[in-house]
């Protein structure tokens, strides 16, 4: 991995300017300039089209690769797993998913079934499908609301869109599925913005505006509440202290099934746990996860339930609707879970969620230094090696940031080869929030070369 490449590009690029539809891109800008192609990678580190070298600190963008870039024992395992079998459809099973399935359970006390999909949108999709039907079998349809949080985010299908609390990701795609309700978000930074948010005990306050909603939309209607355990892309936000005791209860007091979307918290994220929910003592009903399950080496998701829900789709095998009538084609590939039961061992033998929650907590530590010398970071948060800082133009009034002075702060960090996030087209006015997700393989060398990138771009753009 020197940067230099035997072939000429230019060709590779034009073609990708020509045909690639890229996520979540404006592409007028190709018209007269090269997209970005990103060509090889190793560790910590991505080569794009020129050969230059960058530090990802996204970990490919979307906190995905975990485990960094290169493993050679991953691309062995898929390969040697494909030969052998490819795929067959989920209506069967397969050596690497039930191996897996049984890896990833032992991780997940009180978790017992794993569905397996292709995306995390699809696999918070079979959860709404199964909280739907229960309401069905169990309900008579009535109990089939699922309650969602303002910011939070659980995939671009249209039915993971009705259950996201994003409004831009939102704008222009209605309308949505029905009997999907919002519920206020647990931003403590931003407690200044909801009616009545006391000071103290916060936490507990945010999570009974969620029994109002309940108790405003009737008990006998809500079926689940799905939330992530740290708010991801809508502005990397940790949850305040007593908040998921509370939810729990409310849970547990209204028959509501817990929902929570691991998909970008999950498989070591947050440090020291394997999930983000298990730093807080929830008992959730659904866990769905995908990005870091197998380090983006091959597609895998999976919603993972309790048995007491898979038992509620088999008590009466006489009654031709009374299973999960649902299939995930690519569910069926044997390249997922294969990947995945390579990347847990990583992950294990080298020691990687006792890394990510040391070096999260040095990186929060250099982050809060970078706030202390910069008036423009209002606000530092984050769990293990998913960190953010909030701009503000104010940190009295706490007033966002021009998002396009944040996205030029990533700029600048881009120029000097450090790849960081900003919160994308999610709050209206209030993108502003920088972030950080760099490999759990991460050293001090490479978190200081990220904060040292932010401090130039920081200067740079605000002075």
């Amino acid at each position: 991995m020197d940067g230099t490449f035997d072939n000429d590009l230019s060709k590779i690029v034009d073609m990708d300017r020509d045909h690639v539809w890229h996520h979540l891109t404006q592409h007028k800008p190709f018209e007269t300039g090269a997209p970005r192609v990103i060509v090889e990678g190793k560790g910590i580190h991505v080569w794009d089209q020129n050969g230059k070298k960058h530090l990802d600190g996204v970990s490919g963008g979307v906190w995905t690769v975990n485990v960094g870039y290169g493993r050679e024992s991953i691309a062995n395992a898929v390969r040697d797993q494909l030969i052998k079998l490819n795929y067959f459809a989920g209506s069967a099973g397969s050596i690497p998913g039930a191996m897996f399935s049984e890896r990833l359970i032992s991780k997940m006390p009180g978790m017992s079934r794993v569905y397996y999909t292709n995306s995390g949108s699809e696999a918070n999709e079979k959860a709404f499908k199964m909280i739907r039907q229960i309401a069905h079998k169990r309900y008579g349809g009535k109990k089939r609301k699922i309650l969602y949080r303002d910011r939070d985010y659980h995939g671009s299908t249209i039915g993971a869109m009705s259950c996201g609390g994003q409004d831009e990701r939102n704008a222009q795609y209605g309308p949505f599925a029905p009997d999907f309700v919002r519920v206020p978000h647990c931003m403590e930074y931003r407690r200044h913005e909801q009616d009545g948010a006391p000071e103290q005990n916060y936490g507990e306050w945010a999570a009974e505006q969620i029994e109002q909603v309940i108790l405003r939309e009737g008990p006998d209607t809500v079926g689940g509440l799905c939330l992530e355990p740290v708010t991801a892309g809508g502005g990397v936000i940790t949850p305040p202290e007593g908040y998921w005791q509370k939810v729990q209860e409310i849970c547990r007091k209204y028959d509501i099934l817990l929902h929570i979307d691991e998909v970008v918290c999950g498989v070591g994220r947050t440090g020291r746990e394997w999930f983000g929910y298990q730093h807080y003592g929830i008992e959730p009903d659904f866990v769905t996860m995908a990005k870091g399950v197998a380090s983006g080496y091959a597609a895998i998701a999976c919603c993972v339930t309790t048995e007491r829900v898979f038992d509620m789709f088999k008590d009466d095998a006489e009654d031709p609707l009374n299973y999960f009538r649902d299939i995930s084609t690519f569910g069926g590939c044997t390249a997922g879970p294969a990947a995945a039961l390579e990347n847990m061992r990583i992950i294990e033998d080298e020691g990687l969620l006792e890394n990510t929650a040391a070096m999260g907590d040095y990186m929060l530590d250099q982050l809060n230094a970078l706030k202390d010398k910069h008036k423009v970071i209002g606000d530092v948060r984050g769990k293990g090696l998913f960190l953010g800082a909030e701009l503000v133009a104010d940190r009295d009034t706490k007033e966002p940031v021009d998002e396009k002075l944040a996205q030029k702060v990533v700029a600048e960090c881009n120029a000097q080869a450090v790849i960081i996030g900003v919160t994308n087209r999610s709050i209206p006015g209030k993108n502003n929030t920088l972030c950080y997700s760099p490999a759990l393989i991460a050293t001090k060398d490479h978190i200081d070369e990220m904060i040292a990138a932010t401090d130039t771009a920081l200067t740079r753009v605000f002075g």
